[in-house]
């Protein structure tokens, strides 16, 4: 009798066994999860609340981790470090860099400034265009900085933005804007076979024959009101454009002859009217007329967007294609830049040559504008890159691959992957 219990049993574990096997191999999920939830209570109470720990303390070593975030750029590496003191920089239509390193020398009575002038090509190879302790205008004090560079579309020129100060016989100093115009081999380029500057000229840039030069020159004094002037690099003057009218501002369109400006009358009675100016036909379209304008137009790189300040708060972006559709962003008046895909700008809160976070600003879609309506005012969150630091500039290369930024102090220029 015993012996026959003893068999019973033993029958009974195998078959439990081979339930439980099949269960685990054979069974759905839920039906299998349901299975090994039984073989669970089945183990000792210590055994279960030992597991039950083991489990819990996963789930909290899980929970813990950070989420993803995207790659972060290795500010301590980046790919370019010109470690100069660099006062401006420009790239390339092919990616080299031009840029202005400060150099200052001391008279017994004068503090001078004149900066040399550098290009480094796509092999990290740099050489000198220009050395500023030799470049001098007239016979009295002379001392110049350099506030941008514009690179002709075939890439061989450049027009360098100086701003000068001399000393005139009474012992005043005198400022003056002027552009230097010189090729990617440092030549100096004599307008006409004279000088290689054309002075009292602000905001040149070149006509797509890499030739011809359009400046700005003040109507109205100082800084208020400007004219248009041609100048061809190999004839010289070539005369006034738009003559008679005045504006505020302009930016050209890429790959064009046209800009698109902002008018004003020489009395300054009427609004800001923002206008299509094609350069080689002299034909003009008024876009709109602008509640107010307070600088930075910036044309999109398909040249079919624009975006200027109204005030030192509000950013008016509108469409060129259909200038009815605009949009306006409270983002506080700064520098910025377009990205390739137009979809948002990066902005430096802050003015021309001063020191502020980067941060890119989504730019919302744009709507038509209704008539007697206000037009609705976003305030986007802007995102700051490079780990919230400030830079006193900064660039986009022409093909949005790589971002260049001049960093507060020493002024080293660094060269990054572009953050995206």
């Amino acid at each position: 009798m015993a012996q026959s219990t003893h068999e019973t049993r033993r029958k009974t574990r195998d078959a439990l066994r081979d339930s439980r096997k099949l269960s685990s191999r054979g069974l759905p999920g839920a039906v299998r999860q349901a299975n090994l939830g039984i073989c669970c209570l089945q183990l000792p109470a210590s055994r279960r609340l030992r597991n039950l720990c083991t489990i819990f303390c996963l789930i909290l070593i899980c929970c813990s981790f950070p989420p993803a975030r995207a790659q972060e750029i290795n500010i301590d590496k980046p790919l370019i470090n010109i470690d100069e003191d660099v006062s401006s920089f420009a790239f390339a239509p092919d990616g080299r860099i031009v840029y202005s390193v400060r150099r200052q020398f001391h008279t017994k009575q004068y503090d001078l400034e004149r900066d040399d002038i550098w290009l480094q090509d796509a092999g990290g190879h740099r050489r000198r265009l220009l050395l500023g302790e030799k470049f001098l205008r007239g016979t009295g004090p002379f001392s110049y900085t350099v506030d941008s560079f514009r690179f002709s579309p075939n890439g061989r020129l450049i027009l360098a933005q100086l701003m000068t100060t001399s000393v005139d016989d009474a012992g005043k100093p005198e400022e003056a804007p002027m552009t230097l115009v010189l090729d990617d081999n440092g030549k100096e380029i004599r307008i006409g076979g004279n000088d290689s500057v054309i002075k009292d000229s602000v905001n040149a840039f070149w006509l797509q024959d890499s030739s011809t030069v359009v400046v700005m020159t003040e109507a109205i004094k100082p800084r208020i009101l400007y004219s248009f002037r041609y100048v061809n690099v190999s004839t010289g003057p070539a005369g006034q454009a738009f003559e008679g009218r005045t504006f505020l501002d302009a930016s050209p369109v890429p790959n064009g002859n046209i800009l698109i400006a902002v008018e004003r009358d020489r009395n300054l009675t009427g609004p800001p009217r923002l206008q299509r100016l094609h350069l080689l036909s002299q034909d003009d379209h008024e876009l709109a007329t602008l509640d107010d304008y307070s600088g930075g137009i910036s044309i999109s790189p398909s040249g079919k967007k624009a975006a200027y300040f109204l005030d030192k708060e509000l950013l008016e972006v509108r469409d060129l294609t259909d200038t009815t559709k605009v949009a306006r962003l409270r983002i506080g008046f700064g520098v910025f830049q377009w990205s390739p895909d137009e979809s948002r700008i990066l902005l430096k809160r802050a003015t021309m040559k001063k020191s502020s976070v980067l941060s890119w600003i989504p730019i919302p879609a744009l709507a038509p504008q209704l008539a007697d309506k206000s037009i609705p005012v976003a305030q986007p969150t802007p995102t700051p890159i490079l780990f919230g630091l400030t830079y006193r500039d900064f660039a986009i290369s022409p093909d949005g691959r790589f971002l260049a930024v001049i960093a507060p102090g020493k002024r080293n220029l660094l060269v990054f992957p572009a953050p995206h």
